[in-house]
């Protein structure tokens, strides 16, 4: 069964870090290039970053550039998204994907930053 299960998120404060993981299943992970995705209440999904099948090339949405680090173990089989610096505009539910869309999603974690 392919799946993909995020966790990590939670509340945290502005200036706060969180690190989220992206469990895989069901394929072969190691030869997939992954990506992370956002949707924050009541908009649309934001692509926020990618990285190649392995690990050696990684991109950013400029909201995010300089904050978010993508990182993945592909003998874990697990994607990783290091955010630091974290601001509320940040708040979102947090999906992992195989593309930008976030195709093949699972059901998401919530990253709340507020004080």
């Amino acid at each position: 069964q392919v799946q993909l299960v995020e966790s990590g998120g939670g509340l945290v404060q502005p200036g706060g870090s969180l690190r989220l993981s992206c469990a895989a299943s069901g394929f072969v992970f190691s030869r997939l290039g992954m990506s992370w995705v956002r949707q924050a209440p009541g908009k649309g999904l934001e692509w926020v970053s990618d990285i190649n099948s392995a690990g050696t090339t990684t991109y950013y949405a400029a909201s995010v550039e300089g904050r978010f680090t993508v990182s993945r173990d592909n003998a874990k089989k697990t994607l990783y998204l290091q955010m630091n610096s974290l601001k509320p505009e940040d708040t979102a539910v947090y999906y992992c994907g195989w593309n930008r869309i976030g195709t093949g999603r699972g059901q998401g974690t919530q990253v709340t930053v507020s004080s």
